[in-house]
């Protein structure tokens, strides 16, 4: 019954900590942060890395988190290291710090084909102003408007990937604005504050009930 639902988009984060910052870095970080599991796209980031890396050999392209081990789908971590040492990606391992480590990067990128809920941390990258590239994917989609705070691609596509960095990578406007645009819609909906007020309303109206 409809009446008898209420949904609370995503954990929140808190905007005092993940907050716009202006970055000079003379060889900018496209960055991807998550559970190291094949459907989170580990294996597209790494292939849209090296077709980039064709044209540019500047850019650095980091992967943030560590293997479950306990899950099938896990990247092995001999793959991860194989990676790092051919210098297509740095692996960077599991990292507490996040709230730096992206604010570090220019564009984070998400091209998950996993049953995401909605990612926490491309609601900490929409938070901190950066644009995010992410599949087309629920959970995904509720965080990124396509053309407005990123690009949403299809699943599994590493052209795809490669070619909205290379377009983001020369156009410093487009990466503000679309930045601010991700942390007004962070500040609207996904504030750990709102977050916080509407569990808590549930609960008001559950006591009320009784």
């Amino acid at each position: 019954d409809k009446d008898n639902i209420s949904i609370i988009k995503g954990s929140g984060v808190d905007l005092t900590e993940y907050t716009p910052t202006s970055i000079n870095n003379t060889a900018p970080i496209i960055l991807f942060a998550s559970r190291l599991l094949w459907q989170k796209g580990v294996a597209d980031f790494v292939t849209a890395a090296s077709i980039v890396r064709e044209n540019n050999n500047v850019v650095r392209f980091v992967i943030v988190g560590e293997p479950d081990t306990n899950n099938p789908n896990s990247v092995p971590v001999a793959t991860l290291y194989e990676w790092n040492d051919k210098g297509i990606v740095e692996w960077w391992g599991f990292k507490n710090e996040m709230s730096t480590i992206i604010s570090q990067s220019k564009i984070v990128v998400l091209p998950s084909y996993y049953g995401e809920g909605i990612p926490k941390v491309l609601i900490e990258a929409a938070a901190s102003a950066k644009p995010i590239i992410t599949t087309d994917m629920p959970g995904c989609r509720e965080i990124v408007i396509h053309e407005v705070n990123g690009f949403l691609i299809p699943a599994r596509d590493p052209d795809a990937i490669a070619m909205h960095i290379n377009q983001l990578l020369v156009d410093d406007e487009l990466c503000m604005n679309m930045g601010i645009e991700g942390r007004k819609l962070v500040e609207s909906e996904f504030s750990i504050d709102k977050v916080n007020a509407e569990t808590l309303q549930i609960y008001d109206d559950l006591i009320g009930l009784t």
